[in-house]
Protein backbone atom coordinates (compact mmCIF):
# COMPACT_ATOMS: atom_id res chain seq x y z
CA UNK A 1 0.00 0.00 0.00
CA UNK A 2 1.82 3.66 -0.78
CA UNK A 3 2.49 5.62 2.21
CA UNK A 4 0.51 8.46 1.07
CA UNK A 5 -2.64 6.23 1.34
CA UNK A 6 -1.92 4.85 4.86
CA UNK A 7 -1.17 7.90 6.08
CA UNK A 8 -4.28 9.31 5.05
CA UNK A 9 -6.28 6.14 6.86
CA UNK A 10 -4.92 5.87 9.93
CA UNK A 11 -3.37 9.15 11.01
CA UNK A 12 -4.34 12.36 10.62
CA UNK A 13 -1.88 14.96 8.59
CA UNK A 14 -0.98 18.15 9.88
CA UNK A 15 0.73 21.25 9.00
CA UNK A 16 2.69 23.24 11.43
CA UNK A 17 2.95 27.16 11.71
CA UNK A 18 5.27 29.33 13.88
CA UNK A 19 6.29 33.28 13.70
CA UNK A 20 9.71 34.40 14.42
CA UNK A 21 9.62 37.59 16.46
CA UNK A 22 11.70 39.86 17.90
CA UNK A 23 12.52 37.24 20.98
CA UNK A 24 13.04 34.83 18.70
CA UNK A 25 16.02 34.13 15.94
CA UNK A 26 15.80 31.73 13.41
CA UNK A 27 16.84 28.62 15.21
CA UNK A 28 15.13 28.72 17.85
CA UNK A 29 11.65 28.84 15.75
CA UNK A 30 13.04 25.81 13.86
CA UNK A 31 13.34 23.88 17.81
CA UNK A 32 10.07 25.39 18.57
CA UNK A 33 8.73 23.95 15.52
CA UNK A 34 10.39 20.46 15.78
CA UNK A 35 9.09 20.26 19.41
CA UNK A 36 5.68 20.98 17.94
CA UNK A 37 6.24 18.24 15.54
CA UNK A 38 7.10 15.80 18.42
CA UNK A 39 3.75 16.54 20.19
CA UNK A 40 1.86 16.23 16.87
CA UNK A 41 3.61 12.73 16.86
CA UNK A 42 2.86 11.99 20.37
CA UNK A 43 -0.70 12.89 19.83
CA UNK A 44 -1.03 10.65 16.85
CA UNK A 45 -0.86 12.80 13.89
CA UNK A 46 1.99 13.35 11.14
CA UNK A 47 3.50 16.48 10.12
CA UNK A 48 3.61 17.09 6.25
CA UNK A 49 4.70 20.49 5.99
CA UNK A 50 5.91 23.30 8.34
CA UNK A 51 5.82 27.54 8.16
CA UNK A 52 7.45 29.74 9.60
CA UNK A 53 7.38 33.87 8.95
CA UNK A 54 9.01 36.82 10.41
CA UNK A 55 7.24 39.31 12.40
CA UNK A 56 7.65 41.70 14.83
CA UNK A 57 4.53 40.71 16.46
CA UNK A 58 1.70 37.93 15.50
CA UNK A 59 -0.56 39.59 13.44
CA UNK A 60 -3.67 40.36 16.22
CA UNK A 61 -6.53 39.00 13.70
CA UNK A 62 -4.75 36.02 11.38
CA UNK A 63 -1.31 35.34 13.62
CA UNK A 64 0.48 35.47 10.31
CA UNK A 65 0.30 37.90 7.74
CA UNK A 66 -2.73 37.36 4.61
CA UNK A 67 -0.08 36.55 2.31
CA UNK A 68 1.09 33.46 4.04
CA UNK A 69 -2.21 32.63 5.53
CA UNK A 70 -3.45 32.52 1.40
CA UNK A 71 -0.01 30.17 1.01
CA UNK A 72 -1.20 28.10 3.46
CA UNK A 73 -4.49 28.02 2.47
CA UNK A 74 -3.37 26.55 -0.95
CA UNK A 75 -1.41 24.13 0.23
CA UNK A 76 -3.79 22.74 2.21
CA UNK A 77 -6.28 22.49 0.02
CA UNK A 78 -4.09 21.01 -2.64
CA UNK A 79 -3.00 18.22 -0.35
CA UNK A 80 -5.99 17.76 1.56
CA UNK A 81 -4.59 18.08 4.78
CA UNK A 82 -6.88 17.70 8.19
CA UNK A 83 -5.53 20.10 10.57
CA UNK A 84 -3.16 23.37 11.02
CA UNK A 85 -1.55 23.87 14.14
CA UNK A 86 0.29 27.24 15.56
CA UNK A 87 2.73 27.18 17.63
CA UNK A 88 1.31 29.81 19.82
CA UNK A 89 -1.74 30.24 21.81
CA UNK A 90 -4.65 31.99 19.33
CA UNK A 91 -7.02 34.26 20.63
CA UNK A 92 -10.62 33.08 19.85
CA UNK A 93 -10.73 35.89 17.48
CA UNK A 94 -7.98 34.84 15.72
CA UNK A 95 -9.41 30.73 15.71
CA UNK A 96 -12.64 32.71 14.03
CA UNK A 97 -10.89 34.41 11.28
CA UNK A 98 -7.96 31.44 10.32
CA UNK A 99 -10.91 29.05 9.91
CA UNK A 100 -12.84 31.32 7.61
CA UNK A 101 -9.27 31.47 5.30
CA UNK A 102 -7.82 27.75 5.88
CA UNK A 103 -11.25 25.75 6.02
CA UNK A 104 -9.37 22.72 8.22
CA UNK A 105 -9.90 22.11 11.62
CA UNK A 106 -7.41 24.87 13.73
CA UNK A 107 -5.62 24.32 16.49
CA UNK A 108 -3.10 25.85 18.52
CA UNK A 109 -0.14 24.80 21.04
CA UNK A 110 -1.90 24.66 24.51
CA UNK A 111 -5.12 23.04 22.41
CA UNK A 112 -2.66 20.52 21.45
CA UNK A 113 -0.64 19.62 24.81
CA UNK A 114 -4.37 19.32 26.67
CA UNK A 115 -5.29 16.94 23.58
CA UNK A 116 -2.02 14.69 24.35
CA UNK A 117 -2.61 14.76 28.53
CA UNK A 118 -5.94 13.69 28.06
CA UNK A 119 -4.89 10.52 26.11
CA UNK A 120 -2.51 10.19 28.80
CA UNK A 121 -4.65 10.51 31.66
CA UNK A 122 -5.24 7.43 33.54
CA UNK A 123 -6.13 7.84 37.45
CA UNK A 124 -9.39 9.91 38.16
CA UNK A 125 -6.79 12.35 39.73
CA UNK A 126 -5.49 13.09 36.44
CA UNK A 127 -8.82 13.29 34.76
CA UNK A 128 -10.16 15.60 36.40
CA UNK A 129 -7.10 17.45 36.27
CA UNK A 130 -7.05 17.66 32.52
CA UNK A 131 -10.34 18.05 32.21
CA UNK A 132 -11.05 20.95 34.60
CA UNK A 133 -7.70 22.30 32.30
CA UNK A 134 -9.79 21.70 28.86
CA UNK A 135 -12.96 23.31 30.05
CA UNK A 136 -11.10 26.71 31.14
CA UNK A 137 -9.46 26.76 28.19
CA UNK A 138 -12.81 25.94 25.81
CA UNK A 139 -14.60 28.62 28.02
CA UNK A 140 -13.33 31.68 25.71
CA UNK A 141 -13.88 29.41 22.88
CA UNK A 142 -17.22 28.13 23.26
CA UNK A 143 -19.24 30.15 20.60
CA UNK A 144 -16.68 29.22 17.88
CA UNK A 145 -15.85 25.48 19.36
CA UNK A 146 -19.22 24.56 19.78
CA UNK A 147 -20.00 25.49 15.76
CA UNK A 148 -16.23 23.71 14.46
CA UNK A 149 -16.53 20.95 16.58
CA UNK A 150 -20.20 20.17 15.26
CA UNK A 151 -18.73 18.87 11.87
CA UNK A 152 -16.03 16.54 13.15
CA UNK A 153 -15.79 12.97 14.15
CA UNK A 154 -13.20 12.45 16.58
CA UNK A 155 -9.55 12.84 16.32
CA UNK A 156 -6.41 15.17 17.41
CA UNK A 157 -7.87 17.99 19.43
CA UNK A 158 -11.18 16.86 20.40
CA UNK A 159 -10.68 14.32 23.23
CA UNK A 160 -12.50 14.66 26.75
CA UNK A 161 -15.05 17.25 26.91
CA UNK A 162 -15.41 18.96 23.75
CA UNK A 163 -16.34 15.62 21.97
CA UNK A 164 -19.52 14.53 24.18
CA UNK A 165 -21.24 17.63 25.24
CA UNK A 166 -21.20 19.57 22.25
CA UNK A 167 -24.72 21.03 22.68
CA UNK A 168 -23.71 22.35 26.37
CA UNK A 169 -23.73 25.96 27.24
CA UNK A 170 -21.65 29.04 29.22
CA UNK A 171 -23.96 27.67 32.04
CA UNK A 172 -23.68 24.27 32.52
CA UNK A 173 -19.58 24.57 31.65
CA UNK A 174 -18.79 26.97 34.38
CA UNK A 175 -20.74 24.75 36.95
CA UNK A 176 -18.82 21.93 35.39
CA UNK A 177 -15.71 24.25 36.30
CA UNK A 178 -16.81 24.72 40.15
CA UNK A 179 -17.81 21.22 40.74
CA UNK A 180 -14.22 19.66 39.55
CA UNK A 181 -12.74 22.62 41.49
CA UNK A 182 -14.67 21.58 44.57
CA UNK A 183 -12.86 18.40 43.89
CA UNK A 184 -9.61 18.64 43.20
CA UNK A 185 -9.60 20.60 46.59
CA UNK A 186 -10.83 17.65 48.27
CA UNK A 187 -7.88 15.50 46.49
CA UNK A 188 -5.55 18.37 47.48
CA UNK A 189 -6.34 17.76 51.16
CA UNK A 190 -6.11 13.99 50.77
CA UNK A 191 -2.90 14.66 48.66
CA UNK A 192 -1.35 16.70 51.94
CA UNK A 193 -2.68 14.12 54.18
CA UNK A 194 -0.51 11.43 52.32
CA UNK A 195 2.40 13.66 52.28
CA UNK A 196 2.19 14.55 56.04
CA UNK A 197 1.44 10.71 57.22
CA UNK A 198 4.95 10.42 54.89
CA UNK A 199 6.61 11.49 58.49
CA UNK A 200 9.87 13.60 58.52
CA UNK A 201 11.86 11.85 55.18
CA UNK A 202 13.93 13.55 53.98
CA UNK A 203 12.31 13.96 50.01
CA UNK A 204 13.56 14.18 46.36
CA UNK A 205 11.71 15.09 43.97
CA UNK A 206 12.54 14.28 40.22
CA UNK A 207 12.50 17.51 37.63
CA UNK A 208 13.00 18.46 34.07
CA UNK A 209 11.66 18.95 30.60
CA UNK A 210 9.67 15.99 29.23
CA UNK A 211 11.19 12.97 27.95
CA UNK A 212 14.92 13.80 29.70
CA UNK A 213 14.59 10.34 31.15
CA UNK A 214 12.87 11.18 34.90
CA UNK A 215 10.94 7.71 34.64
CA UNK A 216 13.76 6.04 33.35
CA UNK A 217 15.77 7.09 36.17
CA UNK A 218 13.38 6.59 38.88
CA UNK A 219 12.73 3.13 37.59
CA UNK A 220 16.82 2.64 37.85
CA UNK A 221 16.96 4.01 41.35
CA UNK A 222 13.93 2.28 43.09
CA UNK A 223 13.87 -0.81 41.31
CA UNK A 224 10.05 0.01 40.55
CA UNK A 225 8.47 -0.18 36.56
CA UNK A 226 7.08 3.00 36.14
CA UNK A 227 5.63 3.55 32.70
CA UNK A 228 8.49 5.06 30.19
CA UNK A 229 8.46 5.57 26.62
CA UNK A 230 10.06 8.33 23.79
CA UNK A 231 7.03 10.26 23.84
CA UNK A 232 6.40 13.84 25.46
CA UNK A 233 4.62 13.42 28.84
CA UNK A 234 4.51 9.32 28.86
CA UNK A 235 3.76 10.02 32.76
CA UNK A 236 1.24 12.10 34.45
CA UNK A 237 0.98 10.75 37.89
CA UNK A 238 3.43 11.48 40.52
CA UNK A 239 4.78 8.53 41.77
CA UNK A 240 6.50 8.06 45.11
CA UNK A 241 9.41 5.74 46.19
CA UNK A 242 11.34 5.04 49.36
CA UNK A 243 14.53 4.68 49.00
CA UNK A 244 17.68 3.56 50.85
CA UNK A 245 20.97 4.83 49.89
CA UNK A 246 23.72 3.43 52.63
CA UNK A 247 21.94 3.23 55.65
CA UNK A 248 20.21 6.64 54.64
CA UNK A 249 16.23 5.92 54.17
CA UNK A 250 13.92 8.89 51.97
CA UNK A 251 11.36 9.51 49.49
CA UNK A 252 11.96 9.85 45.74
CA UNK A 253 8.78 11.26 43.97
CA UNK A 254 8.90 11.09 39.66
CA UNK A 255 6.60 13.98 38.50
CA UNK A 256 4.96 15.01 35.48
CA UNK A 257 7.40 16.61 32.64
CA UNK A 258 7.84 20.70 32.16
CA UNK A 259 7.48 22.04 28.60
CA UNK A 260 8.02 25.70 27.39
CA UNK A 261 5.19 27.77 26.68
CA UNK A 262 3.07 24.97 29.37
CA UNK A 263 -0.32 26.29 29.44
CA UNK A 264 -0.95 28.12 32.56
CA UNK A 265 -4.73 26.06 33.24
CA UNK A 266 -2.54 23.17 33.43
CA UNK A 267 -0.03 24.67 36.05
CA UNK A 268 -3.06 25.44 38.24
CA UNK A 269 -5.48 22.26 37.79
CA UNK A 270 -2.07 20.26 38.48
CA UNK A 271 -1.67 22.18 41.42
CA UNK A 272 -1.57 18.97 43.91
CA UNK A 273 0.88 17.21 41.72
CA UNK A 274 3.38 20.54 41.37
CA UNK A 275 2.80 20.47 45.35
CA UNK A 276 5.27 17.46 45.42
CA UNK A 277 8.09 19.83 43.81
CA UNK A 278 7.02 22.70 46.17
CA UNK A 279 7.52 20.41 49.17
CA UNK A 280 10.51 18.91 48.27
CA UNK A 281 13.65 19.11 50.20
CA UNK A 282 16.38 18.85 47.24
CA UNK A 283 15.17 18.84 43.33
CA UNK A 284 16.97 16.33 40.71
CA UNK A 285 17.11 18.30 37.41
CA UNK A 286 17.88 16.08 35.17
CA UNK A 287 18.83 17.23 31.40
CA UNK A 288 18.75 15.76 28.10
CA UNK A 289 22.44 16.31 27.79
CA UNK A 290 22.19 15.13 23.95
CA UNK A 291 19.18 17.72 23.04
CA UNK A 292 20.37 20.55 21.05
CA UNK A 293 18.12 23.11 22.66
CA UNK A 294 18.83 21.20 26.01
CA UNK A 295 19.96 24.87 27.40
CA UNK A 296 16.51 26.38 26.27
CA UNK A 297 15.05 22.88 27.76
CA UNK A 298 16.86 24.28 31.27
CA UNK A 299 14.94 27.50 31.21
CA UNK A 300 12.16 26.77 30.85
CA UNK A 301 11.77 24.22 33.63
CA UNK A 302 13.68 26.96 35.77
CA UNK A 303 10.83 29.39 34.56
CA UNK A 304 8.07 26.89 35.96
CA UNK A 305 9.75 26.04 39.06
CA UNK A 306 9.74 30.10 39.45
CA UNK A 307 6.06 30.38 38.78
CA UNK A 308 5.56 27.51 41.56
CA UNK A 309 7.79 29.09 43.92
CA UNK A 310 10.18 25.96 43.57
CA UNK A 311 13.02 27.87 42.39
CA UNK A 312 15.83 28.00 45.19
CA UNK A 313 15.79 24.59 46.54
CA UNK A 314 18.80 22.74 47.14
CA UNK A 315 19.07 21.09 43.49
CA UNK A 316 21.63 18.85 41.72
CA UNK A 317 21.90 18.85 37.88
CA UNK A 318 21.83 15.88 36.57
CA UNK A 319 22.88 15.77 32.44
CA UNK A 320 21.19 12.69 31.21
CA UNK A 321 21.52 10.57 27.68
CA UNK A 322 25.76 11.38 27.73
CA UNK A 323 25.45 8.07 25.65
CA UNK A 324 23.82 10.00 22.92
CA UNK A 325 25.67 13.57 23.32
CA UNK A 326 28.23 13.94 19.98
CA UNK A 327 28.47 17.75 19.91
CA UNK A 328 31.76 19.24 20.45
CA UNK A 329 32.81 22.21 19.11
CA UNK A 330 35.78 22.50 17.61
CA UNK A 331 37.70 25.32 15.62
CA UNK A 332 36.61 26.08 11.98
CA UNK A 333 39.37 24.51 10.28
CA UNK A 334 39.18 21.29 12.21
CA UNK A 335 37.54 18.80 10.02
CA UNK A 336 37.96 15.82 12.02
CA UNK A 337 35.12 13.91 12.67
CA UNK A 338 33.00 13.98 15.91
CA UNK A 339 33.36 10.67 17.46
CA UNK A 340 31.69 9.35 21.24
CA UNK A 341 34.56 9.10 22.61
CA UNK A 342 35.54 12.73 22.07
CA UNK A 343 33.15 12.47 25.18
CA UNK A 344 34.85 10.49 28.62
CA UNK A 345 33.25 11.59 31.40
CA UNK A 346 36.68 13.66 32.74
CA UNK A 347 35.78 15.82 29.67
CA UNK A 348 32.44 16.47 30.38
CA UNK A 349 33.35 17.92 33.88
CA UNK A 350 35.78 20.48 32.40
CA UNK A 351 32.51 22.17 30.50
CA UNK A 352 30.38 24.92 31.82
CA UNK A 353 28.13 22.38 32.53
CA UNK A 354 29.66 21.10 35.76
CA UNK A 355 30.31 24.59 36.83
CA UNK A 356 26.73 25.41 37.78
CA UNK A 357 26.06 26.59 40.98
CA UNK A 358 24.58 23.18 41.29
CA UNK A 359 26.40 19.78 42.35
CA UNK A 360 26.42 18.29 38.69
CA UNK A 361 26.96 14.38 37.79
CA UNK A 362 26.81 12.89 34.43
CA UNK A 363 24.77 9.69 32.99
CA UNK A 364 23.45 7.79 31.01
CA UNK A 365 20.15 5.92 32.95
CA UNK A 366 19.73 3.82 29.67
CA UNK A 367 23.39 2.35 29.78
CA UNK A 368 23.45 2.84 33.51
CA UNK A 369 26.74 5.11 33.34
CA UNK A 370 28.20 6.54 36.41
CA UNK A 371 24.91 5.92 38.30
CA UNK A 372 26.81 4.92 41.41
CA UNK A 373 28.46 8.41 41.27
CA UNK A 374 24.34 9.74 41.24
CA UNK A 375 23.59 7.86 44.43
CA UNK A 376 26.89 9.03 46.33
CA UNK A 377 25.82 12.75 45.52
CA UNK A 378 22.29 11.79 46.43
CA UNK A 379 22.75 10.45 49.40
CA UNK A 380 25.83 13.29 50.39
CA UNK A 381 22.84 16.11 49.82
CA UNK A 382 19.96 13.69 51.45
CA UNK A 383 22.47 13.48 54.43
CA UNK A 384 22.98 17.18 54.99
CA UNK A 385 19.38 17.68 55.53
CA UNK A 386 18.91 14.63 57.47
CA UNK A 387 21.85 15.55 60.11
CA UNK A 388 20.02 19.24 60.59
CA UNK A 389 16.52 17.58 61.24
CA UNK A 390 17.62 14.90 63.19
CA UNK A 391 20.81 16.59 64.81
CA UNK A 392 21.02 13.76 67.91
CA UNK A 393 21.47 10.55 65.21
CA UNK A 394 24.30 11.72 63.11
CA UNK A 395 26.67 8.59 64.43
CA UNK A 396 24.29 6.50 62.56
CA UNK A 397 26.52 7.94 59.77
CA UNK A 398 29.79 6.69 60.61
CA UNK A 399 29.69 3.73 58.16
CA UNK A 400 32.00 1.01 57.88
CA UNK A 401 34.69 0.78 54.60
CA UNK A 402 32.60 -2.59 53.27
CA UNK A 403 29.44 -1.17 53.81
CA UNK A 404 27.50 -1.99 51.05
CA UNK A 405 24.46 0.08 49.01
CA UNK A 406 21.51 -1.76 49.88
CA UNK A 407 19.67 0.31 47.49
Amino acid sequence: MPESIEIKRGKETVVLIGVISKQHDRRSIAEHIHELAFLVDTAGGITVKTYSQSLDYPDPKTFVGSGKLEEIRQYIKENEVDIAIFDDELSPSQLRNIEKVLECKILDRNNLILDIFAGRARTAHAKTQVELAQYEYLLPRLTHMWTHLSKQKGGIGLKGPGETEIETDRRIIRDRISLLKKKLIQIDKQKATQRKNRGKLVRVALVGYTNVGKSTLMNLLSKSDIFAENKLFATLDTTVRKLVLQNLPFLITDTVGFIRKLPHSLIESFKSTLDEVREADILVHIVDISHPGFEDQISAVNLTLAEINAYDKPSIMVFNKIDAYSFIEKDDDDLSPVEMENHSLDELKRTWMAGTEYRSVFISAKERTNIDALRQVLYEEVKKIHIKRYPYNSFLFEIPEDHEDNS
